[in-house]
C-alpha cells in the first residue's frame, strides 16, 4: 500500500500521514498503563503497519518506563537499514523505578535531559534519534531556553536529527523559536478534544512547524467498537478507568458522536476509526496522526484513512453531528485554509 507523505515542517523528512503509535505497548503496572500487553503481539503489530507502509513509529522513554523503547529497538535490531522506519522518542518525564504507579515528575533540566537522551539511544539501539521532543512542559522551575539549548547541541552533536515538543502552548513554542527553531509539535487532537486548532495548528502551519497529533481516536472512544460496558470492565491499571471523557456525561456524548459517523464510513467504504483519523488529517496544517494498536488487524480498520478525502458535504455533516453530541470543545469545522506552510506540499498516491 503506497501512502501519502506530507513533510514534516522544514526538518527535510516526510512522513505518511498516519504514523504508529507505541503508548499502550508499554504494558502494564505503571502509572498511566493501558493494561497488559503482550511483547510478541505489539512487536507484530508494528511489523504489520510497516508493512501496510507506514514510515515512522512515535515512542516515548516514559511508555512502560523504558519498555516500549525496548520493544521498538528490538524491532529495528531485526530490520535491515533500508527497512527502518524514522523513529520519533520523548524525554521530560522522570519515573521512580522503586515506585511504579506513581506518576513521574516532569522535569527538563538540562543535565536529565541529554540523560535521558543517552539511555533512550541506548534502549532503541541507535545513534541518532530522528525526531526528539519534549513530552510535557517543565514543572521543575527550569527555563525553557536553558532546557531548549541542550536540545540544540543534541541536534549539533549528531544525537537528534530534528527537535520537537508535546504538549506546549504558543506562548512557551515561541520562547523556544528564539533560541532554535521548533520541528514539530506533538499535541493531543481529535474531534472531541479540538483546541489545538484553535491556535497551535495555526501557529505551527505560519512558522514551517509540523504538527504529528495523538490520540486521534480519543484513546479508544471513537473505535467502531467501544461501549459504556467496556470502561467497567477495563483492567485497573488502565489509566482511562478514571479519565473523564471516559466518564458520564461525557462518555454517553461521545459514543453518540462515535456512532454518527457510521453513515460516512459506511459512504466511503471505511470504518468509523478511518473517518474520525481523517477527520484530523483535513486540518490545514496538520501533518500526521499518530494512531495505535494492539493488534495488526486493529491497524487495518484505521489504515484507511491515509488516503480518505472528505467534501465539504462530509465536513458539513461531521460538524453538525459534534453540535448535536455536545461532545468536546473547540472548532468543529477545519478552516478553509492555514497560512503558507511547507507541509502544503504533500502528495497523494493511490492505494
Amino acid at each position: 500500500m503506497n501512502l501519502p507523505k506530507r513533510k514534516l515542517g522544514s526538518s527535510g523528512m516526510e512522513i505518511t500521514t498516519v504514523g504508529f503509535g507505541t503508548w499502550a505497548m508499554g504494558g502494564g503496572d505503571w502509572a498511566f498503563a493501558w493494561g497488559p500487553q503482550d511483547d510478541a503481539a505489539s512487536l507484530s503489530t508494528m511489523r504489520h503497519a510497516l508493512e501496510l507502509g507506514i514510515n515512522w513509529i512515535d515512542t516515548a522513554a516514559v511508555y512502560g518506563l523504558g519498555h516500549s523503547e525496548e520493544l521498538v529497538g528490538k524491532l529495528l535490531h531485526e530490520l535491515s537499514p533500508s527497512e527502518r522506519p524514522l523513529v520519533f522518542t520523548k524525554c521530560g518525564v522522570v519515573w521512580d523505578p522503586k515506585n511504579r504507579m506513581v506518576p513521574g515528575k516532569r522535569s527538563l533540566k538540562p543535565e536529565s535531559i541529554r540523560e535521558e537522551c543517552e539511555a533512550s539511544l541506548r534502549r532503541l539501539g541507535v545513534e541518532r534519534i530522528d525526531v526528539y521532543q519534549f513530552h510535557w512542559p517543565d514543572e521543575s522551575g527550569v527555563p525553557i531556553e536553558d532546557s531548549w539549548a541542550t536540545m540544540s547541541k543534541l541536534v549539533s552533536e549528531g544525537k537528534v536529527r530534528a527537535a520537537g515538543v508535546s504538549n506546549f502552548d504558543v506562548q512557551l513554542m515561541q520562547r523556544c523559536e528564539s533560541t532554535r527553531h521548533v520541528d514539530s509539535l506533538q499535541p493531543p487532537f481529535s474531534l472531541i478534544n479540538r483546541a489545538a486548532a484553535e491556535s497551535n495548528i495555526p501557529w505551527c502551519a505560519s512558522h514551517h512547524t509540523g504538527v504529528i497529533c495523538y490520540s486521534p481516536m480519543q484513546s479508544g472512544l471513537l473505535t467502531g467498537t467501544f461501549t459504556a460496558e467496556r470502561v467497567a470492565k477495563m483492567p485497573k491499571d488502565d489509566w482511562r478507568r478514571n479519565a473523564a471523557e471516559f466518564q458520564q456525561p461525557n462518555l454517553k456524548n461521545n459514543l453518540a458522536l462515535r456512532d454518527s459517523l457510521r453513515p460516512i464510513a459506511q459512504r466511503h467504504g471505511v470504518s468509523v476509526p478511518a473517518v474520525a483519523v481523517a477527520w484530523i488529517l483535513a486540518w490545514p496544517g496538520v501533518t500526521g496522526a499518530i494512531v495505535g494498536a494492539r493488534q495488526p488487524q486493529q491497524v487495518d480498520a484505521w489504515i484507511g484513512a491515509a488516503n480518505l478525502q472528505f467534501n465539504a458535504e462530509d465536513l458539513e455533516e461531521i460538524a453538525a453531528a459534534i453540535q448535536r453530541s455536545g461532545s468536546g470543545t473547540g472548532p468543529a469545522q477545519p478552516f478553509a485554509e492555514a497560512p503558507q506552510s511547507d507541509q502544503e506540499t504533500s502528495h497523494r498516491a493511490k492505494a
